[in-house]
């Protein structure tokens, strides 16, 4: 019995992770410094697809000179066979601390990066194997965190080694934006390839461009170039030098033309899931806009060209206001899956209410069935999410947050890790996908979610009995934890490594343990409404 329960819990598992949802697809948001609530710079990002999810913290260290390192391809875990070495660069010196997870996200200076894919013209791919691109943008920011303090620091190193030994497209082959953060600045960098018959050679393996966020703007990447004219006079601007050399090469820019170069409108697709054309996309920027400046009028179908680079909130942003967005269903635009007319059944004396089985997140064979279009919404098909926050009047080691979910962030809840945290719990870095169990976090949070989103009406409700309380108590704790931080400054005592340890040890652990009790309540609730 035991075993074929097991086995009717990953079936439903993988149904749900296989369900035909876009994946590689991931969402970021940034904040300045002047326009978060507590005064950090904030970042985040969904990594929405089948990643490694394992969240290690991997030490700094002082390495001899001549020391060379190992650059990969395959560190998202999206792939069947292991990492393989394509190349050594030189090491450095010295490496900082960082979070390493899919797309490395944090360092013990503050530094954060996010990274959400782009389009790029075929003409400018680079394929593993073919040419001699070796540098991938997950081993890129694993490379700037540990090296950089800080976030042009980071963007001028993944420029530099990126044109030294060329980019090499890993997801779909296609370009890739970065937020880049550090606790005084906020940049928006984006890279893309120079071809897959590349070699050393034959000149900067990669074109990049890059533009800092104004401290009392936000902005937003979503699978979608963000930069189009580059003030080359302005400091708010980096650029490769070649920047715009393909697109002369190829005959999409003549500069005897006299039009400014336009950086997304010439390098972007003009169709497709990633180009600025597709409501994947614009659905996302939409829904963000309006929750950010809810006064203004946002056509939920306007062209992506129409949103600005960057905005002022109406408000202040918090951490729990990302949190709501990345958890947002597309409530109240026409993208909304839950409210699809479909989903409504005669009641009693035949008046229409909405099945028990509504929900905003449809596998493909329940869209199919009832004909409900694919609407993107913020998050989908996550592994992890992430938000940071750098904050400059403290020091680096709790100056620095990182809020860690995994899973479906709808589904999911955050738990606030410190900067100067060296270690986490096994259970968050021990997931096998051919192997489940509960004593694994990942597991346990992708058993909740399917559980939930099977019977979502209800299970929703149940899930949100046990985490909303979950999540209260976490921000007391974390107050406490500030206060207790404080006092550490006020004696101008170091603090403990092991005062960090604790708290991440803490609260992950009682997350996973909560999680284990709503999986066991939707298990029960769910058996007795198949019984009736």
């Amino acid at each position: 019995m035991k075993y074929r329960s097991t086995q009717f819990l990953i079936t439903i598992l993988m149904a749900a992770l296989f369900a035909g949802i876009p994946a590689n697809a991931c969402t970021s948001i940034i904040v300045g410094r002047e326009a978060t609530q507590d005064g950090s710079v904030m970042n985040s990002q969904t990594a929405d697809g089948w990643y490694d999810a394992n969240l290690r913290i991997i030490p700094g260290a002082i390495h001899p000179d001549g020391t060379t390192m190992p650059v990969y391809f395959g560190l998202l875990g999206d792939e069947p066979l292991p990492p393989m070495v394509l190349g050594h660069i030189p090491q450095s010196a010295e490496t900082y601390t960082y979070f390493r997870t899919a797309y490395s996200c944090f360092n013990e200076h503050q530094l954060a990066i996010g990274e959400s894919t782009i389009g790029q013209k075929d003409e400018l791919k680079t394929f593993p194997g073919e040419g001699g691109a070796i540098l991938t943008i997950e081993q890129l920011m694993i490379i700037a965190l540990q090296r950089c303090r800080t976030a042009k620091e980071a963007v001028l190193l993944i420029g530099n080694l990126a044109e030294r030994y060329g980019f090499l497209g890993s997801c779909a082959n296609d370009g890739e934006s970065l937020s880049v953060t550090d606790p005084s600045e906020a940049w928006i960098m984006e890279i893309m390839g120079t071809g897959f018959d590349w070699t050393p050679e034959s000149g900067p393996g990669a074109i990049w461009v890059a533009r800092k966020v104004p401290e009392n703007h936000a902005a937003i990447l979503c699978n979608v170039s963000r930069i189009d004219i580059v003030d080359e006079e302005n400091p708010d601007f980096l650029f490769s030098p070649g920047y715009k050399e393909p697109a002369i090469r190829h005959g999409w820019y003549d500069p005897a033309s006299g039009e400014p170069f336009n950086w997304r409108k010439t390098y972007a697709p003009e169709t497709g899931p990633w180009s600025p054309s597709s409501m994947w996309v614009r659905g996302r920027l939409h829904y963000i806009h309006k929750h950010l400046m809810p006064s203004k009028k946002w056509d939920p179908y306007a062209e992506t060209d129409s949103y600005p680079f960057s905005f002022a909130p109406e408000k202040l942003v918090s951490v729990r206001e990302i949190i709501e967005i990345f958890r947002s269903t597309m409530e109240g635009t026409p993208f909304s899956m839950e409210e699809n007319a479909t989903w409504y059944i005669p009641g009693e004396n035949r008046n229409l209410l909405k099945s028990p089985k509504a929900t905003p997140f449809p596998d493909r064979a329940t869209r199919e069935l009832l004909n409900i279009p694919y609407m993107r919404p913020i998050a989908a098909k996550t592994s992890y999410s992430f938000i940071s926050q750098s904050r400059s009047w403290l020091p680096a080691p709790i100056g620095g947050i990182l809020w860690f979910s995994l899973d479906l962030p709808h589904f999911s809840t955050y738990i606030p890790l410190y900067a100067g945290t060296s270690k986490t719990p096994e259970s968050w870095s021990t997931f096998e996908k051919e192997n489940f169990s509960l004593d694994s976090a990942r597991w346990t949070f992708l058993l909740v979610s399917s559980l939930a989103n099977s019977n979502y009406q209800r299970g929703i409700q149940t899930l949100k009995s046990l985490r909303d309380p979950l999540e209260e108590k976490n921000h007391r704790d974390f107050l406490d934890w500030e206060t207790e931080g404080a006092a550490f400054a006020r004696r101008a005592e170091e603090i403990p490594r092991e005062w960090f340890n604790q708290k991440a040890h803490e609260k992950m652990q009682e997350a996973h343990r909560i999680y284990v009790e709503i999986a066991h309540l939707l298990i029960r609730e769910a058996t007795i409404i198949d019984l009736w």
